[in-house]
């Protein structure tokens, strides 16, 4: 289960060029381990075929658009049952006991209930350890998944994946808050350049574009510590 659970890792993550280059790889993965199956495999393919072919700041922006500035489909998987409440920080607390335990080391801009992170934890652990950790969040992540079908977004056969591999492929989905009300607190206001930009100027390419080199210059600090 462990390569398994490190391509649908990658998979979550912001789209970069090493990311594209590493897809067939990743497919290779899907198919060898054989965890999961030509239904969910099926499910993935379109989504492993975006981030081959699509431009990248196009993957980028959609990436963005779902994860980090919609609270409703967040990574952060605590968030959806704890919010910002002492529960959440507690949650957070004891899992990043139980990686250090495990031996994993967080970099200091990670959280630790970051599902790509919870991912990576469970792929070096046993393979039951591994599946009950997948089985704990499995109402999360059946619920995300139902926001991301009516999305229509192709990230969705991830978390479908993902609940095969729990043995949770019918889990109810976890009652999360209203998408339009926690989306709402994080609304960013549009952002204009010079004094005679007109109001509402869409900025999004841009916006992409410094949170991608901020990622790229997080992610080769990481690379050479």
């Amino acid at each position: 289960m462990s390569n398994t659970l490190r391509a649908l890792s990658v998979l979550l993550a912001y789209p970069t060029e090493g990311l594209r280059e590493a897809v067939a790889d990743i497919g290779s993965v899907l198919v060898d381990e054989g965890l999961v199956s030509a239904r969910e495999r099926a499910d993935l393919w379109p989504l492993l075929a975006e981030l081959r072919n699509d431009d990248l700041y196009d993957l980028q922006e959609r990436y963005v658009e779902l994860f980090d500035r919609s609270r409703s489909l967040t990574l952060n998987l605590f968030e959806h049952v704890h919010g910002e409440s002492r529960d959440r920080g507690q949650a957070m607390v004891d899992l990043a006991a139980l990686y250090e335990r495990g031996g994993l080391t967080m970099t200091a801009n990670e959280l630790p209930d970051y599902l790509p992170l919870l991912l990576e934890y469970a792929s070096t652990r046993p393979i039951g350890e591994a599946r009950q950790l997948l089985t704990d969040i499995a109402p999360i992540v059946a619920a995300l998944r139902e926001r991301l079908v009516a999305r229509g977004s192709t990230y969705a056969g991830v978390f479908g994946a993902l609940l095969v591999l729990s043995g949770s492929a019918n889990a109810e989905p976890v009652e999360l808050a209203e998408p339009r009300d926690i989306d709402a607190d994080w609304a960013e206001d549009p952002v204009a350049f010079g004094p005679e930009a007109a109001p509402g100027c869409s900025s999004d390419r841009t916006m992409s574009r410094i949170r991608a080199a901020r990622r790229d210059a997080r992610s080769e600090e990481t690379n050479h510590v």
